[in-house]
Protein backbone atom coordinates (compact mmCIF):
# COMPACT_ATOMS: atom_id res chain seq x y z
CA UNK A 1 0.00 0.00 0.00
CA UNK A 2 1.34 3.42 -0.99
CA UNK A 3 1.65 5.92 1.83
CA UNK A 4 -0.66 8.89 1.43
CA UNK A 5 0.89 12.36 1.44
CA UNK A 6 -2.03 13.99 3.19
CA UNK A 7 -0.23 17.32 3.52
CA UNK A 8 0.52 17.73 -0.18
CA UNK A 9 -2.84 19.36 -1.06
CA UNK A 10 -2.09 22.15 1.42
CA UNK A 11 1.10 23.18 -0.39
CA UNK A 12 1.14 26.27 -2.61
CA UNK A 13 4.37 25.73 -4.51
CA UNK A 14 4.33 27.60 -7.80
CA UNK A 15 1.18 29.52 -6.88
CA UNK A 16 0.83 33.31 -6.93
CA UNK A 17 -1.11 34.94 -4.09
CA UNK A 18 -2.24 38.46 -3.15
CA UNK A 19 -2.87 39.44 0.46
CA UNK A 20 -4.37 42.85 1.24
CA UNK A 21 -3.94 44.60 4.57
CA UNK A 22 -0.58 42.84 4.89
CA UNK A 23 1.40 45.57 6.63
CA UNK A 24 0.58 44.37 10.16
CA UNK A 25 -1.43 42.01 12.33
CA UNK A 26 -3.38 39.15 10.83
CA UNK A 27 -2.72 40.25 7.26
CA UNK A 28 1.03 40.12 7.75
CA UNK A 29 0.65 36.69 9.32
CA UNK A 30 -1.43 35.53 6.32
CA UNK A 31 1.28 36.69 3.92
CA UNK A 32 3.94 34.82 5.90
CA UNK A 33 1.85 31.64 6.01
CA UNK A 34 1.22 31.55 2.26
CA UNK A 35 4.87 32.31 1.60
CA UNK A 36 5.94 29.49 3.93
CA UNK A 37 3.64 27.12 2.04
CA UNK A 38 5.54 27.87 -1.16
CA UNK A 39 3.58 30.68 -2.80
CA UNK A 40 4.89 33.82 -4.41
CA UNK A 41 3.11 36.47 -2.36
CA UNK A 42 2.19 40.03 -3.30
CA UNK A 43 1.69 41.83 0.00
CA UNK A 44 -0.48 44.93 -0.31
CA UNK A 45 -1.39 47.77 2.05
CA UNK A 46 -1.16 51.54 2.34
CA UNK A 47 2.01 51.52 4.47
CA UNK A 48 4.69 50.63 1.94
CA UNK A 49 7.54 50.96 4.42
CA UNK A 50 6.16 48.08 6.48
CA UNK A 51 5.60 45.98 3.39
CA UNK A 52 9.16 46.61 2.24
CA UNK A 53 10.42 45.45 5.64
CA UNK A 54 8.34 42.28 5.32
CA UNK A 55 9.66 41.62 1.82
CA UNK A 56 13.25 42.19 2.95
CA UNK A 57 12.78 39.78 5.84
CA UNK A 58 11.13 37.02 3.81
CA UNK A 59 13.33 37.45 0.77
CA UNK A 60 12.55 35.67 -2.47
CA UNK A 61 8.86 35.34 -3.46
CA UNK A 62 7.58 38.18 -1.24
CA UNK A 63 6.73 41.42 -3.06
CA UNK A 64 5.42 44.73 -1.69
CA UNK A 65 2.78 46.82 -3.48
CA UNK A 66 1.19 49.96 -2.04
CA UNK A 67 -2.61 49.86 -2.26
CA UNK A 68 -5.60 51.59 -0.70
CA UNK A 69 -8.48 49.19 -1.31
CA UNK A 70 -10.96 52.08 -1.15
CA UNK A 71 -9.40 53.47 -4.35
CA UNK A 72 -10.57 51.66 -7.49
CA UNK A 73 -7.43 52.41 -9.49
CA UNK A 74 -5.25 50.98 -6.70
CA UNK A 75 -7.21 47.72 -6.71
CA UNK A 76 -6.94 47.36 -10.47
CA UNK A 77 -3.23 48.15 -10.41
CA UNK A 78 -2.61 45.67 -7.60
CA UNK A 79 -4.08 42.71 -9.48
CA UNK A 80 -2.32 43.71 -12.69
CA UNK A 81 1.00 43.91 -10.85
CA UNK A 82 0.43 40.52 -9.22
CA UNK A 83 -0.25 38.92 -12.59
CA UNK A 84 2.88 40.55 -13.95
CA UNK A 85 4.99 39.27 -11.05
CA UNK A 86 3.39 35.84 -11.43
CA UNK A 87 4.32 35.50 -15.06
CA UNK A 88 0.74 35.85 -16.25
CA UNK A 89 -1.13 34.01 -13.51
CA UNK A 90 -2.93 34.60 -10.24
CA UNK A 91 -4.00 31.70 -8.03
CA UNK A 92 -5.01 33.08 -4.62
CA UNK A 93 -6.54 36.32 -3.33
CA UNK A 94 -6.89 36.94 0.40
CA UNK A 95 -9.15 39.96 0.96
CA UNK A 96 -7.99 40.91 4.44
CA UNK A 97 -7.87 44.72 4.42
CA UNK A 98 -10.47 46.19 6.72
CA UNK A 99 -11.40 48.99 9.07
CA UNK A 100 -13.91 49.64 11.82
CA UNK A 101 -15.51 52.40 13.84
CA UNK A 102 -16.78 51.99 17.39
CA UNK A 103 -19.56 54.49 18.00
CA UNK A 104 -23.31 54.45 18.77
CA UNK A 105 -25.21 54.01 15.52
CA UNK A 106 -27.15 57.23 16.03
CA UNK A 107 -23.90 59.20 16.16
CA UNK A 108 -22.18 57.63 13.16
CA UNK A 109 -22.09 60.02 10.20
CA UNK A 110 -22.87 58.89 6.69
CA UNK A 111 -19.32 59.78 5.65
CA UNK A 112 -17.97 57.46 8.35
CA UNK A 113 -20.40 54.70 7.42
CA UNK A 114 -19.49 54.96 3.73
CA UNK A 115 -15.76 54.84 4.49
CA UNK A 116 -16.10 51.56 6.40
CA UNK A 117 -18.26 50.06 3.64
CA UNK A 118 -15.84 51.27 0.95
CA UNK A 119 -12.91 49.52 2.61
CA UNK A 120 -14.62 46.38 3.90
CA UNK A 121 -17.06 45.68 1.08
CA UNK A 122 -16.72 47.77 -2.06
CA UNK A 123 -12.98 47.40 -2.40
CA UNK A 124 -13.27 43.69 -1.65
CA UNK A 125 -15.86 43.27 -4.41
CA UNK A 126 -13.72 45.05 -6.99
CA UNK A 127 -10.69 42.96 -6.06
CA UNK A 128 -12.81 39.82 -6.40
CA UNK A 129 -13.87 40.92 -9.88
CA UNK A 130 -10.33 41.71 -10.97
CA UNK A 131 -9.01 38.46 -9.49
CA UNK A 132 -11.78 36.47 -11.18
CA UNK A 133 -10.74 37.78 -14.59
CA UNK A 134 -7.09 36.95 -13.95
CA UNK A 135 -7.85 33.52 -12.47
CA UNK A 136 -10.15 32.40 -15.25
CA UNK A 137 -7.49 33.41 -17.75
CA UNK A 138 -4.93 31.15 -16.06
CA UNK A 139 -6.96 28.09 -15.10
CA UNK A 140 -8.81 29.03 -11.92
CA UNK A 141 -7.99 29.92 -8.34
CA UNK A 142 -9.18 30.54 -4.81
CA UNK A 143 -10.52 33.71 -3.20
CA UNK A 144 -10.54 33.85 0.60
CA UNK A 145 -12.48 36.77 2.03
CA UNK A 146 -11.80 37.71 5.64
CA UNK A 147 -15.24 38.33 7.09
CA UNK A 148 -15.96 38.30 10.83
CA UNK A 149 -18.17 36.49 13.28
CA UNK A 150 -19.83 39.93 13.58
CA UNK A 151 -21.11 39.39 10.06
CA UNK A 152 -23.46 36.82 11.56
CA UNK A 153 -24.24 38.18 15.04
CA UNK A 154 -24.61 41.61 16.60
CA UNK A 155 -21.58 43.34 18.03
CA UNK A 156 -23.46 45.16 20.80
CA UNK A 157 -22.66 46.09 23.50
CA UNK A 158 -19.61 46.96 21.40
CA UNK A 159 -21.24 49.37 18.95
CA UNK A 160 -20.02 48.91 15.38
CA UNK A 161 -22.97 49.32 13.02
CA UNK A 162 -20.99 49.96 9.84
CA UNK A 163 -18.55 47.15 10.59
CA UNK A 164 -21.30 44.61 11.29
CA UNK A 165 -23.22 45.70 8.20
CA UNK A 166 -20.20 45.47 5.91
CA UNK A 167 -19.07 42.10 7.24
CA UNK A 168 -22.60 40.72 6.99
CA UNK A 169 -22.54 41.76 3.34
CA UNK A 170 -19.18 40.05 2.86
CA UNK A 171 -20.64 36.83 4.26
CA UNK A 172 -23.48 36.67 1.75
CA UNK A 173 -21.42 38.11 -1.10
CA UNK A 174 -19.03 35.20 -0.54
CA UNK A 175 -21.88 32.73 -0.93
CA UNK A 176 -23.16 34.42 -4.07
CA UNK A 177 -19.78 34.73 -5.80
CA UNK A 178 -18.94 31.18 -4.82
CA UNK A 179 -22.05 29.88 -6.56
CA UNK A 180 -21.69 32.15 -9.60
CA UNK A 181 -18.04 31.38 -10.27
CA UNK A 182 -17.61 27.74 -9.22
CA UNK A 183 -18.04 26.37 -12.73
CA UNK A 184 -15.37 28.75 -14.00
CA UNK A 185 -12.86 27.26 -11.59
CA UNK A 186 -12.80 30.11 -9.08
CA UNK A 187 -13.61 29.01 -5.55
CA UNK A 188 -14.81 31.75 -3.18
CA UNK A 189 -14.98 31.14 0.56
CA UNK A 190 -14.45 33.16 3.73
CA UNK A 191 -12.92 32.99 7.17
CA UNK A 192 -14.91 34.63 9.96
CA UNK A 193 -12.55 35.27 12.88
CA UNK A 194 -13.74 35.96 16.38
CA UNK A 195 -11.76 38.12 18.79
CA UNK A 196 -8.08 38.14 17.84
CA UNK A 197 -5.46 40.66 18.95
CA UNK A 198 -4.65 43.03 16.08
CA UNK A 199 -4.19 46.72 15.39
CA UNK A 200 -7.92 47.01 14.81
CA UNK A 201 -8.80 45.50 18.19
CA UNK A 202 -5.88 46.75 20.31
CA UNK A 203 -8.17 48.90 22.48
CA UNK A 204 -9.93 45.72 23.62
CA UNK A 205 -6.77 44.32 25.17
CA UNK A 206 -5.67 47.53 26.89
CA UNK A 207 -9.01 47.84 28.65
CA UNK A 208 -9.66 45.46 31.54
CA UNK A 209 -13.46 45.29 31.31
CA UNK A 210 -13.29 44.71 27.53
CA UNK A 211 -10.82 41.85 27.91
CA UNK A 212 -12.99 40.36 30.63
CA UNK A 213 -16.02 40.67 28.36
CA UNK A 214 -14.28 38.61 25.67
CA UNK A 215 -13.11 35.96 28.13
CA UNK A 216 -16.51 35.73 29.77
CA UNK A 217 -18.43 35.26 26.54
CA UNK A 218 -16.03 32.97 24.64
CA UNK A 219 -16.47 29.28 25.52
CA UNK A 220 -12.68 28.86 25.35
CA UNK A 221 -12.44 31.81 27.79
CA UNK A 222 -9.78 33.64 25.78
CA UNK A 223 -9.06 35.49 22.57
CA UNK A 224 -7.59 33.68 19.60
CA UNK A 225 -3.86 33.53 18.89
CA UNK A 226 -2.76 34.58 15.41
CA UNK A 227 -1.47 31.10 14.52
CA UNK A 228 -4.94 29.68 15.10
CA UNK A 229 -6.05 31.02 11.71
CA UNK A 230 -3.16 29.39 9.81
CA UNK A 231 -4.94 26.11 9.18
CA UNK A 232 -8.18 27.74 8.04
CA UNK A 233 -6.29 29.96 5.62
CA UNK A 234 -4.21 27.17 4.08
CA UNK A 235 -7.27 24.94 3.78
CA UNK A 236 -9.32 27.51 1.86
CA UNK A 237 -6.42 28.84 -0.23
CA UNK A 238 -5.20 25.43 -1.37
CA UNK A 239 -6.45 22.39 -3.25
CA UNK A 240 -7.27 20.83 0.12
CA UNK A 241 -10.64 22.61 -0.17
CA UNK A 242 -11.26 21.80 -3.85
CA UNK A 243 -14.90 20.81 -3.18
CA UNK A 244 -15.67 23.72 -0.84
CA UNK A 245 -17.69 26.56 -2.34
CA UNK A 246 -19.31 29.62 -0.75
CA UNK A 247 -18.62 28.57 2.82
CA UNK A 248 -17.91 30.70 5.89
CA UNK A 249 -15.37 29.05 8.19
CA UNK A 250 -15.90 30.60 11.61
CA UNK A 251 -12.89 30.56 13.95
CA UNK A 252 -14.15 32.18 17.14
CA UNK A 253 -13.49 29.93 20.13
CA UNK A 254 -17.18 29.04 20.23
CA UNK A 255 -18.60 32.59 20.44
CA UNK A 256 -21.33 32.05 17.81
CA UNK A 257 -22.11 28.52 18.99
CA UNK A 258 -23.54 29.72 22.31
Amino acid sequence: MTDLDVLAPFRLDGKVAVVTGASAGLGQRFARVLHSAGATVVAAARRLDRLDALADECGDRMHAVACDVAVDADCERLIARAVELGGGRLDVLVNNAGTTLTRPAEDETMAEFRRVVDVNLNGLFLLCQEAYRAMTASGGGAIVNIASMLGSVAGAPIKQASYCASKGAVVNLTRELGCQWARRGVRVNAIAPGWFPSEMTEEMWSDGPSSAFVERNTPLARAGAEHELDGALLFLASEASSFVIGQILTVDGGWTAR
